[in-house]
């Protein structure tokens, strides 16, 4: 791992993470999660704020980038609440299935290199009836704004730690086997990087 990626990107990843906007998509969002929760690509631990904690009785979080875990636990012990955090990407989840009864996913399906094998690893974890709670930026539905984003991906995806923009996050949920109750929105910002997706999903 270079020095970027090590001691820089962290820093810009939990600044960009920390918007309002996008602390506003996780404030409506988390605190839906109940039970056995299972965060994917906690990162520096952004939603770890808003949980609650009289409805989660056990928070496991994973995410391979350990340079960020620091971060991550620093949050947790302001926040109150506990996660068991695990060093690995989500495509192989070393957990039994039908073990949790919440998968929450934010701003992580863009840079899981396989997300549809993540996706289905989300699904088979889950209890029956279990959710999925997502949101994650993707692909643009305006033809413009998909050129801008295939135009601006090569030099994105080195600078934001692998980042894809135009990924397909309601096509990804359904050929994983989620059936998903989506919304979609520019938030503020550019357009190329501001198109959302977030909702509820289960397995169908």
């Amino acid at each position: 791992m270079n020095f970027y990626d090590q001691h820089v990107l962290p820093y810009l990843i939990d600044f960009a993470c920390g918007l309002p906007m996008v602390q506003a998509q996780r404030r409506q969002l988390v605190p839906q999660a109940q039970g056995r929760v299972l965060e994917i690509g906690m990162g520096t631990g952004r939603n770890l704020a808003f949980y609650d904690r009289s409805r989660v009785t056990r928070l496991v979080g994973v995410d391979p980038a350990m340079q960020m875990h620091r971060l991550a636990q620093k949050r947790s012990q302001k926040a109150g609440i506990a996660v068991e955090l695990m060093g690995l990407s989500a495509e192989q989840l070393p957990t039994a299935d039908a073990s949790f009864d919440t998968v929450v996913c934010t701003y992580t399906l863009c840079s899981i290199p396989d997300a549809l094998q993540a996706l289905r690893e989300m699904r088979r974890v889950l209890v029956p009836g279990g959710q999925l709670l997502f949101c994650e930026h993707g692909r643009a539905p305006d033809a413009g704004v998909r050129r801008w984003q295939e135009r601006l991906q090569p030099l994105w995806g080195p600078l934001a730690g692998g980042c894809q923009l135009g990924r397909d996050i309601p096509a990804l949920l359904q050929e994983a086997g989620f059936a998903a109750q989506t919304q979609s929105a520019y938030l503020a910002g550019p357009r190329p990087m501001t198109f959302h997706y977030w909702g509820q999903a289960q397995a169908a």
